[in-house]
Parts: structure tokens; C-alpha cells; sequence
């Protein structure tokens, strides 16, 4: 990525002329940038080697999110040295998880240990995952293009990922073209996992660490009803049990496909971004319109399962449900939901087509429409479906299943969660979506819809439910609101880091290290008017976002801040603050993540005229001229989702400047 400055002399530019003191918003926005940094290179000094491998020992996918965001960090205004640590990471984590040498020969006596997990830079068949922890650990990799889609070996590894999911990698078997199905939920650099054990199967079936084991918190994520209905706790134990039930676990959950997987229209879409090959577009739409098609033909019941021959409930006497975290899993819908969340963003962002997001919006239809209110006027949604329909039973906590002690975060139902209803809004702004939330809001009585919710990055949503207040009108101290909690939160996490004085061996004993140092939902509502991105997988979300020429890179210039303050189908609203007194600042907006919006017009206010001034324009761009202490409210007119998507910057022309690009 070239360091010099940009010239971009045809590109439509707004000078600011509003000399006044930054507001509130915009100091703490500069502020919590300047934390974050700090805390970021401390976190890079004290938990990892200098090379980039961490001291912790845990999962490949949790070893990737630990840095997961600091390219995306970077791409909103970080330095640049969050994108340097972000790329040591990623290589460290990828170099020593390789499963051609054992990196790791003395590990610590807890049950996390670190395991050689990737084959051609990608997880291996030993520890082949399903599209929920695949997609966690994909995140690390999705934003590189959003900061730099310059770096040769990062299109290399998009194109390289997507073959192994679009049937172009013979050593990755996993896409069945006949029946448009990914052939197993766990899925590899080395193919599908299409047999287990008897311990793995166990660990599914009924949440057991291993056999008879306590379970864990993430519970029983299948079942074989209705060809088992009662698993029985120790099955495992006559070997002619074990055999059938195996056999059975294979069949119905191994050898089937399950919308889940939906997830991996991201990593297809990431290299579409970089290529712009329309075989990657193609893909992305044959799998989602496959499982479109499967919804509508089961009553409008997105099922969770469907077997090698691309039959709903194959196997299982035509039961929908059932399948690997699906709606019969005792975390409930959420898991799904990010398949579907994920896949219709991408349809739509690669097609233009907001009819994709239908199959969304009618999965949350499905869950308003079998909800109930309390005594108090609560309305609650299922999360579970099961032999007697949908699931009103057992609250969080601890429960016995089959005579098994479970603990965990069981899902009673319960009030809708913000993250895909404020996700479709976003993708949609058609009213009719709009009235779902005032739907689901005039209905809640238990949530303060003001209020922020649960921080962390991690998100179910909470957070979106404040940023909606915000923009219908209700909720004016919103910004400083998040802003000053992710300041909070990031700067416990600094003092925990400070405060540390263990050392290297210590860390490495206790395999404890403090949490996300660097925190970017706030970041994402507040500066790129959007809602975070799914967690699990999903690609960036933006109705504007920022490069600054004078650095040729992404992000907000030095001293600068932004809040996007009105969104509505047509337009946005944009405020612009150069905290500097001594500098001018340029920077260029772009409309969408991908440049996949087109600005339509732009109004704005100079000092000591009347009236707004307009301003024509029409294309992906615009630049902005800050002059010292000077700040701008721009009202942009917004046409959405009328062009093709890329992770091209502003100055790259006709294609990305990669300098190997084969």
C-alpha cells in the first residue's frame, strides 16, 4: 500500500468553515482511539512473544480473535502499528498451529492445550470445525482487506479458502454441486468430517466433555429424534449400542448439511471482494437460494437439516429439526441465525437484490408469530423447537436431561434479541422492517431500550437497541453514552495489563490474560453508521467509511472524528471534527463498506452564509477539507447497494495494486 500523499484533484470536495469548540462526542471519540492504542501495544508486549505467537493456550479460533480486531481498528483511524501487530499475529498464530511440526511440546496441566490445527493455512481435518468457530477465527482474516487489499499472500489465501468451499480444491472435498449442500457440518482444509467416535458423538448428543462426562456450557447442539427419542445417558456403554448409535450420529448429523454453514458465504464473498470473479458471486447465491428454496418448501421453516442428498430431514422421517446447532440446540437460535444473518448480507451486497433479505425477515416473522406476552404484557419469542412443537420450558440454569446434570446458557424464551432485526433494518430501511422493531419494542417491558446492554465484543445485539433510540428520535446522548462505556471498559482492561507483573513463565502456568484490549462496536455504530458486523463471520458493515489521503491509508485522519447522526433510505447524516488547532485535515468518504452505495447530492452550512449550500454530486466519493478547530454537518443523499462491491480504495482505479497478484 503506498505512504505518499494522494492527489485526487477531480474528486468533489466540502471545505468547512464553523470554527467552535468540539463537542462532547468528539473528544471522547479521539480519546478512546488513543486507549485503545495504548492498550493494544501493551497487550502485544506482555501475552506474546516477540515473533507474535501468544503464551495462551487455547482453541486455533480463539487464538485468532485475540487480534481479530485491530485491522478493523486500524481501517476506522488507529496507527498503523494496530495493522502491523494484526498481520504478526495472524502469521504467528497460522505458522505455529501448522501441523507439520509440534511449536507447543510443553504445555500447562489445564484442559486447554495448544494443538497443531492447520494444514495449507487452514483449519486441518483433526481439528476441522463447524461454521461457528470456523467463522470466529475468520474474522481475523476478513478485515486485512478492508485495511490493506494490497498484500500479495492475503489475496492469494482468499482465493485459496474459497476453493476449498466452492469445489475447486480436490483436497478439500467439502461442496456437493449436485445437491448445492457443504457435505458435513465440520469442515477442513482437508475435506468434511463425515465419521466420528463414540466420544465425539457423545459430546454433541448430550454435552459431555467425554463419556459421562459433566457437560458443558454449550449443551446438546443435535439429536437422532425420531429415530432415537430417548438417547439414553451411558448408551456408549454395550458395544453393540455404541456401534448403532455412531452409525446413526454419522447418517444424520455428520453427513448432512445445515444452515449454519450458510457463514461460509463470507469467506466466498471476502475473495469476490478482492477478484471481483463473478464465479465467487455465483456461489455465494446457488447456496443461499438452496437453502431459500428448502425454507419455502418446509412451510416457510427454515430446517436445520438436510441429508447427502439434499432432502429435508433425510433420514429422519422428514423431521426439520434436529440437526447440528439448530433449532432443537440448547443455545437456541442464535447460532442459526448468524448463517442466515450472514448470507443474506452477502447476496445482497454482491447483487444489489434486497429481496435475498426476505428469508431473514421471515425467520424472525416465524419467531414473533409463535411468541406470547407475559402477565406484565412481556413478549417473549421461542428459541427451541422439539417433539411437542415450540419450547416453553426450562429457564437458564441447571437442569437434567436424561438423568445428565446440564449447566449453561440454556434459552428459555424470551425477549427478541436486537442483533438481526437491527441487522435487517440496516440492510433494508424499508418501513415495514422499521415497524417489526417498534413491533418488538412496544411488546418489551423488561428492557430499558435506552440503556446499552451487555458490552464486550461479543454480541447478541443489546447494544443496537440504544443506537435505534438514537435514530428514531429518543435517545440524543447516545453517542457520548457508548463512547464513554467502551472508554470505561477499555481502560479496565488497560489497568488489569499495567497492574500485571507476572512473568512470562507465570502467564504461561496460569493461562489466564486479560480481555479484548481494543474494542470497535461503539467505533463501528458511532463513526461508520452501522451496527456491528456478526460476530460470528460476518463482513463489515458501513454507511460510510473514511481514507485519508494526506497518509495515503483508511481511517479517519490524525485528530479527527466522526458521527454518522441520521440514517434514513435516501440520505445520511454526517458530522465532521478536526480536534486540531494547528493542522488542517483532509479526508475522503466513501459510500458503503465496499463503495457499494452512490452518493446522490450534498447539503451543508458555511459560516456566515444562509441557507445550506448544495452541492452536485454523484459517485462513490467525496472529500472534506478541516481546517483547524473546524467542524461540518453534511446531509448526503444516498442511493443503496447500486454498485459493485470491492475492496478497492479510493485512488486504486481499475483494480487493486497487488504486486503478486498471482
Amino acid at each position: 500500500m503506498s505512504r505518499r500523499k494522494i492527489d485526487l484533484p477531480s474528486m468533489i470536495r466540502v471545505r468547512a468553515t464553523s470554527v467552535t469548540a468540539p463537542p462532547a462526542w468528539a473528544l471522547m471519540e479521539r480519546e478512546l482511539i488513543a486507549l485503545m492504542e495504548e492498550s493494544g501495544r501493551l497487550f502485544a508486549r506482555q501475552y506474546f512473544e516477540r515473533g507474535g505467537a501468544t503464551l495462551k493456550a487455547e482453541d486455533v479460533d480463539d487464538l485468532y480473535e485475540q487480534f481479530y480486531n485491530f485491522g478493523l481498528f486500524y481501517a476506522i483511524g488507529a496507527d498503523d502499528d494496530m495493522l502491523d501487530l494484526h498481520f504478526r499475529n495472524w502469521n504467528a498464530v497460522t505458522r505455529i498451529s501448522d501441523d507439520s511440526i509440534e511449536h507447543r511440546t510443553c504445555h500447562n496441566d489445564h484442559k486447554k492445550v495448544f494443538r497443531p490445527s492447520i494444514h495449507n493455512e487452514f483449519w486441518n481435518f483433526d481439528q476441522a470445525m463447524e461454521w461457528h468457530h470456523l467463522s470466529e477465527g475468520n474474522m481475523a482474516f476478513y478485515d486485512f482487506g478492508v485495511a490493506d487489499p494490497t498484500v500479495s499472500e492475503n489475496m492469494r489465501r482468499a482465493r485459496r479458502f474459497a476453493a476449498m468451499f466452492i469445489g475447486e480444491d480436490a483436497e478439500a472435498p467439502n461442496w456437493d454441486p449436485e445437491h448445492r449442500i457443504l457435505r458435513s457440518p465440520w469442515m477442513s482444509s482437508q475435506g468434511p468430517k463425515l465419521n466420528s467416535d463414540a466420544d465425539y458423538a457423545n459430546i454433541m448428543l448430550l454435552g459431555g466433555r467425554s463419556l459421562g462426562g459433566q457437560a458443558n456450557y454449550y449443551g446438546v447442539r443435535a439429536n437422532l429424534y425420531p429415530i432415537v427419542k430417548d438417547l439414553e445417558v451411558r448408551w456408549f456403554d454395550n458395544p453393540a449400542r455404541r456401534k448403532q448409535i455412531v452409525d446413526l450420529f454419522d447418517r444424520l448429523i455428520l453427513q448432512c448439511d445445515t444452515p449454519n454453514s450458510l457463514a461460509a458465504t463470507a469467506l466466498v464473498t471476502n475473495a469476490y471482494l478482492y477478484t471481483g470473479d463473478s464465479k465467487y458471486k455465483q456461489w455465494v447465491l446457488d447456496y443461499t437460494e438452496a437453502w431459500m428454496e428448502r425454507t419455502e418448501k418446509n412451510g416457510g421453516i427454515c430446517p436445520d437439516n438436510v441429508d447427502a442428498n439434499g432432502v429435508v430431514g433425510g433420514g429422519r422421517e422428514g423431521v426439520w429439526w434436529g440437526g447440528q446447532y439448530g433449532w432443537n440446540h440448547y443455545q437456541g437460535y442464535n447460532i442459526m441465525f448468524h448463517g442466515i444473518n450472514i448470507a443474506v448480507e452477502c447476496a445482497q451486497l454482491l447483487t444489489g437484490d434486497s429481496g435475498y433479505l426476505d428469508f431473514l425477515r421471515s425467520q424472525i416473522k416465524v419467531q414473533i408469530d409463535n411468541g406470547r406476552k407475559r402477565e406484565d404484557g412481556q413478549l417473549l419469542v421461542p428459541v427451541r423447537y422439539g417433539p411437542e412443537g415450540w419450547d416453553w420450558g426450562q429457564a437458564p440454569g441447571l437442569h437434567k436431561i436424561d438423568g445428565l446434570e446440564m449447566r449453561g446458557y440454556w434459552l428459555e424464551p424470551t425477549p427478541m434479541r436486537g442483533q438481526e432485526i437491527m441487522h435487517l433494518y440496516h440492510a433494508s430501511m424499508r418501513q415495514e422492517d422499521y415497524e417489526l422493531i417498534t413491533q418488538v419494542r412496544d411488546g418489551d417491558v423488561e428492557r430499558d431500550w435506552n440503556e446499552l446492554g451487555t458490552l464486550g465484543e461479543k454480541n447478541w445485539g443489546n447494544t443496537e437497541f440504544a443506537r435505534f433510540q438514537y435514530y428514531d428520535g429518543r435517545n440524543p446522548g447516545w453517542p457520548e453514552q457508548i463512547l464513554a462505556a467502551e472508554y470505561q471498559q477499555a481502560l479496565d482492561t488497560y489497568e488489569s495489563m499495567r497492574t500485571d507483573e507476572r512473568s512470562q513463565f507465570d502467564i504461561i502456568s496460569t493461562n489466564q490474560i486479560p480481555g479484548q484490549p481494543v474494542l470497535t462496536k461503539g467505533l463501528t455504530q458511532v463513526t461508520l453508521g452501522a451496527p456491528q458486523s456478526v460476530y460470528n463471520g460476518g463482513l463489515l458493515r458501513a454507511t460510510v467509511r473514511y481514507y485519508d489521503p494526506d497518509r495515503g491509508r483508511p481511517g479517519l485522519p490524525l485528530d479527527v472524528a466522526a458521527l454518522v447522526d441520521e440514517l434514513g433510505p435516501k440520505t445520511v447524516g454526517i458530522q465532521l471534527v478536526n480536534t486540531n488547532h494547528n493542522e488542517t485535515r483532509t479526508l475522503v468518504v466513501q459510500a458503503g463498506a465496499f463503495g457499494e452505495h452512490q452518493f446522490t447530492g450534498l447539503r451543508y452550512r458555511e459560516q456566515g452564509k444562509d441557507g445550506e449550500t448544495a452541492v452536485a454530486v454523484d459517485g462513490k466519493y467525496f472529500s472534506v477539507e478541516l481546517p483547524p478547530s473546524t467542524s461540518v454537518r453534511i446531509e448526503a443523499g444516498l442511493s443503496r447497494f447500486c454498485n459493485t462491491p470491492g475492496y478497492a480504495f479510493p485512488w486504486h482505479g481499475d483494480g487493486i495494486p497487488v504486486p503478486f497478484p498471482s
